[in-house]
């Protein structure tokens, strides 16, 4: 009886090993944004700078989408469109 719980133990433990390599060996997912692509741009309406889509500020102004690099252009913008 105290054979086969040793060697249940070792069974176990050879699992255990076996698993965290294998686990280490796998591949890393992925990021979203893949090899080669490219992020899309917009210009800013105010300062004309080109900044990426997701991290600009994103309002609505007069129907049209606009896009900001920051808060202080957009409030230049709304101030010099009136």
């Amino acid at each position: 009886m105290g054979r086969l719980i040793l060697l249940f133990t070792l069974i176990l433990i050879l699992y255990a090993v076996l698993h965290l390599l294998i686990k280490d060996m796998a591949p890393r997912k992925k990021s979203p944004r893949r090899e080669g692509e490219f992020e899309e741009l917009v210009e800013d309406p105010f300062c004309q700078t080109y900044i990426p889509k997701r991290s600009a500020i994103h309002r609505r102004v007069f129907g049209k989408d606009c896009y900001f690099c920051s808060e202080k252009c957009l409030k230049n913008y709304l101030e010099n469109r009136r």
